[in-house]
């Protein structure tokens, strides 16, 4: 038998490539580890050490532009690109913008034959990386108005275009746009993976609510038919006091009047909560609850269904429950719901069952349910079980004031210990 828990997909490409939550807030600051939060920074660095040289280098060497043209545009082009992981669309603008100058600026420059126009080799990477930094973060609306921009700008340059050069302007749109295509689905796919796993834990917490409710409505159920038969046994006794003792006075005689006829009351108040928690009417749920004495009964049942069980239970321990019928009934419950979950989870495991009354100071009736390794496979089941595994358990024993102690054992087994004590103490008056 195991524990019923459920924990959520461990972090990876949900964190890493989900959309940041704020506009300031850094690309990958929500990546579990920190050499991903700061691998955008890292790239970025590193291309702007690598084009910054580059662009001055082969602006003055191939281009021959000036030397102080060459300066800025190298420092324009490459600088905001640092800007991309919290600001991408800032970043974007300046970028553009000191390109298009770039472009303008070189149309002069005294050998811009033969060389490639409106747009460097340079300028190419560095707008690439900026377009994967733009398509990890962005929306949709906003990718397609930055691709559009993109050729809008260079159509309006191409205007101006010197003769004997390479155009790279289509070269440009069109690497742009599949660089915004690639990371903005990878993007679509962090949110989506994130949004599915929102979706996954808000429904486990629901079911995990639901189940705690629909238990605690059984159980209310359950103490009902028990309270409900005491509630009869005074009405009847009380009913029949002045008969079976025909001499007391008529103060007692009233005394008990009046007792019957709370108890008649309360009686019919608890039906009314019934009807209440029942709801659906089923008729299967007003049969009598069952104790103890019927463990052996279920204990043969679970042998028949392939488990081999083993029960050692007293005597002593069946009758002191027995006095009292909420730890009989949760007793009983707790065995047929950790039996039931070793079919379930452990298939043919070994499993011991002890139930005994501990007479000391406690006077407590402990229940223990211990599985071994299980020798089959796990039955999944479509239907529901017998309650609600250790939810319910909890639930039982909390009820009775006693305490349960669950866990898996070295050997590949599984053990409930649940203590229940026939006489909790009084609670504290606030």
């Amino acid at each position: 038998m195991r524990s019923e828990e459920t924990s959520g997909p461990p972090p990876g490409l949900t964190a890493v490539l989900r959309t940041p939550a704020r506009a300031a807030e850094p690309l990958f600051a929500q990546a579990p580890k920190r050499w991903q939060r700061r691998l955008p920074y890292a790239v970025l660095v590193v291309a702007v050490l690598s084009l910054l040289p580059s662009t001055i280098t082969v602006l003055t060497n191939d281009y021959k532009a000036g030397g102080g043209w060459a300066g800025a545009l190298g420092v324009a082009q490459t600088l905001p690109l640092l800007l991309a992981p919290t600001r991408p669309m800032l970043a974007w603008g300046l970028v553009l913008g000191a390109d298009t100058i770039g472009a303008l600026v070189l149309v002069h420059a005294d050998r811009i034959t033969g060389q490639t126009w409106p747009w460097t080799p340079m300028v190419i990477v560095g707008y690439l990386l900026l377009m994967a930094c733009l398509g990890l973060r962005e929306s949709i609306r906003t990718l397609v108005g930055v691709w559009l921009a993109t050729g809008v700008v260079g159509l309006l340059i191409g205007f101006f275009q010197p003769d004997g050069v390479t155009n790279t302007h289509a070269l440009l749109f069109v690497l742009a746009g599949v660089m915004l295509v690639v990371t903005g689905a990878l993007r679509g796919v962090g949110d989506a993976q994130r949004r599915v796993a929102e979706q996954e834990s808000i429904s486990e917490a629901e079911r995990a609510g639901r189940t705690l409710l629909e238990e605690r409505a059984r159980i209310a159920r359950e103490l009902h038919d028990v309270v409900a038969h005491h509630m009869s046994v005074i009405t009847v006794q009380a009913d029949s006091a002045p008969y079976r003792l025909p001499d007391m006075s008529e103060e007692v005689r009233q005394e008990f009047t009046a007792i019957a006829a709370s108890a008649r009351e309360s009686l019919g108040e608890m039906r009314r909560l019934l009807v209440v928690l029942r709801g659906d009417g089923a008729d299967g749920e007003r049969a009598p609850q069952p104790g103890l004495a019927r463990v052996q009964q279920l204990v043969e049942a679970t042998v028949r269904a392939g488990l081999p069980v083993e029960l050692s239970m007293t005597a002593r321990a069946a009758r002191a429950a027995e006095a009292v019928p909420a730890v009989d009934l949760s007793a009983y419950r707790i065995v047929q719901e950790a039996l039931a979950n070793v079919v379930r989870h452990a298939p043919g495991a070994t499993t011991r069952v002890s139930v005994r009354h501990d007479a000391g100071a406690a006077d407590d009736v402990l229940v223990l349910v211990v599985n071994g390794r299980a020798r089959s496979a796990p039955v999944h089941l479509e239907g529901p079980g017998t309650g609600h595994g250790l939810i319910g358990m909890r639930e039982r024993v909390r009820l009775t004031g006693g305490t349960l102690d669950t866990g898996p054992l070295p050997d590949g087994g599984f053990r409930v210990a649940a203590r229940l004590p026939l006489h909790p103490p009084a609670e504290e008056s606030s």
